[in-house]
């Protein structure tokens, strides 16, 4: 067993034992809102916007990005579960600010080994083999931090699945400070009607 497996583990047997009350939370999230935000390690969501167990939904991807899983997940949130509010919530210092599609697709065909940052970018260490099933994927990555932002919850607010009356709304988080700054033209294009 590896140690990082041991460790979770017993977290978990931890857990368990004060686990209580928490075994009897209703399916449908408490507080009625869904969060879309960045699977980086630095934001604990439930910390960072007051939550506890049960209060809400919160959908995690590499950039927070409003991909077709993440919009499944949200319409799945509203239509079976009930919420009536999203947030979208990137973040400053984010690692997908770091590469384009184009870099992550020539690493990946070099090798499936982990890659590491240099002066002039991003360098393969591995030993391969690679693979080209990368150029298949969007990898969503982003140069302009607000931007994509804007661009997450305007895609949200015209999908067809996606109803008016939901406010989408739009900040970026700051890794250094925990502070949610809001981003002004997200929440105009995520208004509800």
């Amino acid at each position: 067993m590896s140690r990082i497996l041991e460790e979770v583990v017993s977290a978990n047997r931890k857990y368990v034992e004060g686990f209580g009350e928490t075994g009897k939370l209703a399916l449908p999230p408490k507080r009625q809102f869904a969060i879309l935000t960045c699977m980086d390690a630095r934001i604990d969501p439930a910390k960072m916007a007051g939550l506890s167990e049960g209060d809400a939904h919160v959908i995690r991807n590499a950039g927070g990005r409003a991909s077709d899983d993440a919009v499944r997940s949200l319409v799945i949130s509203y239509k079976l579960l009930g919420t009536k509010e999203w947030f979208v919530i990137h973040h400053s210092d984010c690692g997908m600010l770091l590469f384009d599609d184009g870099v992550m697709r020539e690493l990946l065909s070099k090798s499936l080994d982990t890659a590491r940052i240099a002066g002039n970018g991003w360098e393969d260490v591995g030993k391969g083999p690679g693979s080209e099933e990368g150029k298949y994927v969007n990898f969503l990555s982003f140069k302009d931090l607000e931007g994509s932002v804007v661009d997450d919850v305007k895609r949200i607010r015209r999908h067809p699945l996606v109803p008016a009356r939901i406010p989408v709304y739009g900040f970026v988080y700051d890794v250094k400070t925990g502070k949610l700054v809001e981003v002004p033209d997200a929440m105009k294009a995520g208004k509800a009607v």
